[in-house]
């Protein structure tokens, strides 16, 4: 097996869980509390009882059965394999007590590292098309190289520094992607940080809007337009998502689509994985019409009328 791993490349694609070159670092250096998500309590460093010891998960395809629906979620970005394979080298945590230590130490770092690269790769390509794409570039190999570092190297870095130094970068990204069209009618009542917990949003024009930082925890936004719309660490937590065309939304992530409800008409972006406990057929959506394209502010406000 190569020590080498995708990631080192940088491509957006890159940024995903490579489980089998993992040593089940999730399942081990992070803690979870008893709760909707977990049966039971585990402190971070000790591994899941459902470890086994080639490193995969003993109740995988039972995991949301068993009341682990918290794993089924989770979303490395790629810190993984990248910190099994390339910071220690294919040295397992299981080897040495430091390695142990250090390796539990780094991978949330790494990870924090990986989300904001996913995000810089994608302000990149938003962009590109209009303006010099240099800033983002050299934010974005200027990440890289930090996670490519040292477990001492990372252990002292301040990485809520550097989301504060790319913050501008993927601000400036966003208005740009979003000032390419009209605004949607329901833009004005949304905003960065609005509560939208259990909030109805079905077929809601969000078109150009910014939820950023938006708490939308069970919302109903089944058939929404969210086109061009911000999604930056939006908490979607048992959003309805039924029938929504999410593949313009903007600062999507996989964990995000993982902590939502959709079925089949849900239309995701390239390179996404459909949840498994997603429904498989299209489900009733109260008749929201799942989105095909844009209506017009004009069409817009006639429906909600």
């Amino acid at each position: 097996m190569t020590t080498r791993t995708r990631v080192e490349l940088g491509r957006r694609e890159d940024l995903g869980a490579d489980c089998a070159n993992c040593f089940g670092l999730c399942c081990v250096a992070l803690a979870f509390t008893r709760s909707a998500d977990f049966p039971f309590d585990k402190d971070a460093g000790d591994p899941c009882t459902n470890l086994d010891d080639a490193d995969g998960c003993r109740i995988h395809p039972h995991l949301r059965e068993r009341g682990f629906s918290g794993c089924t979620v989770f979303d490395c970005s790629g810190a993984g394999q990248k910190v099994s394979r390339h910071t220690f080298a294919g040295r397992s945590w299981r080897d040495d007590p430091e390695t142990r230590r250090s390796m539990f130490a780094t991978f949330p770092i790494v990870r924090r590292l990986h989300d904001l690269l996913r995000y810089l790769d994608e302000a990149i390509t938003l962009v590109r098309a209009s303006h010099d794409e240099t800033p983002w570039v050299q934010a974005f190999e200027h990440v890289r190289l930090l996670s490519d570092g040292a477990p001492a190297d990372l252990a002292t870095l301040d990485v809520d520094a550097e989301y504060d130094r790319a913050r501008p970068l993927l601000l400036e990204a966003s208005a740009i992607a979003r000032g390419r069209g009209p605004v949607g009618a329901d833009g004005q009542r949304v905003g960065p940080g609005t509560d939208l917990v259990g909030a109805d949003l079905r077929g809601a024009d969000l078109r150009g809007a910014t939820l950023r930082g938006s708490l939308a925890i069970a919302a109903d936004l089944r058939g929404a337009w969210l086109d061009r719309c911000d999604l930056l660490g939006v908490d979607l937590r048992d959003a309805d998502l039924r029938g929504t065309g999410l593949c313009g939304a903007l600062f999507l992530t996989q964990m995000q689509v993982n902590a939502a409800r959709g079925d089949a008409a849900t239309v995701l972006p390239a390179g996404f994985q459909r949840p498994g406990h997603w429904s498989p057929t299209a489900d009733a959506t109260d008749g929201v019409t799942p989105p095909r394209r844009a209506p017009s502010g004009r069409a817009a406000r006639s429906r909600r009328r």
